[in-house]
């Protein structure tokens, strides 16, 4: 954010679709960060992706969404593109 090569776009979603929704961004590439936002703003999760990153590495991070997709009704996805 305010980093030179890189730009964000925020989605706001329910809960439900969290888990999907962050499946489906990362299918489009190019995606350097994506954060997780309670209704407040505050930060739920931040996660950094590199090249190469997938599979069993993301197990933790999908548990860890489906955790906050039960607890939070609204949410906002920010994501972190490199241009």
């Amino acid at each position: 954010m305010g980093d030179k090569g890189f730009r964000t776009t925020e989605y706001q979603i329910s809960g439900d679709a969290l888990v999907s929704k962050v499946k489906e961004l990362l299918h489009e590439g190019n995606i350097r960060r994506i954060t997780i936002k309670d209704e407040q703003g505050r930060v739920l999760i931040e996660v950094p992706l590199t090249l190469g990153v997938i599979g069993a590495v993301l197990l933790p991070v999908w548990a860890a969404l489906g955790a906050i997709a039960a607890l939070v009704a609204r949410l906002t996805i920010v994501v972190e593109r490199v241009d």
